[in-house]
């Protein structure tokens, strides 16, 4: 599996920005799209399935979104906790978001929610000493996996 840290755009622009310019596919990893925002799967996971929700408007903190959206966000997540639980089983989930580079966002100029599924023991030797993440999925069937379960 090809796991290469591609970076930001060449233009050096938002990376959800640039996936939101393409049409929905494997390629740009989105999975919905809504009214005011989307869900896409990470592109670097944590495990199989993790996804993020995020406002389709260029914004960094939360006071900065109208209730509408944070509303529509809300109901993505719990939209996508509902599909990855069918999906994959997952014994327990990490709901959540870093704000701010000091709360370990990697991408702090464009909000997103976390959605990870997790199970016992999921965090293995590979990824506590190799610091390297190992998914038994490639990132095209879990996008395929999701996007045709996702309600239409």
């Amino acid at each position: 599996m090809n796991y290469i840290k591609e970076g930001k755009p060449k233009d050096g622009g938002c990376v959800f920005c640039a996936a939101l310019a393409q049409d929905d596919g494997p390629a740009n990893l989105i999975v919905h799209r809504g009214e005011n925002a989307f869900v896409i799967l990470n592109r670097y996971p944590y495990t199989s399935g993790h996804l993020m929700v995020l406002p389709i408007s260029h914004v960094q903190r939360l006071e900065q979104l109208d209730a509408a959206t944070r509303t529509e966000m809300m109901e993505l997540l719990t939209t996508a906790n509902e599909i990855l639980r069918e999906i994959y089983q997952p014994e327990g989930f990490n709901l959540g978001a870093n704000l701010g580079s000091a709360a370990g966002a990697g991408i702090e100029e464009h909000l997103h929610l976390h959605v990870v599924p997790r199970w016992v023991g999921d965090t293995n030797f590979m990824s506590t000493t190799g610091e390297t993440r190992v998914l038994p999925e490639d990132l095209t069937e879990t996008w395929q996996r999701v996007h045709s379960a996702w309600p239409q």
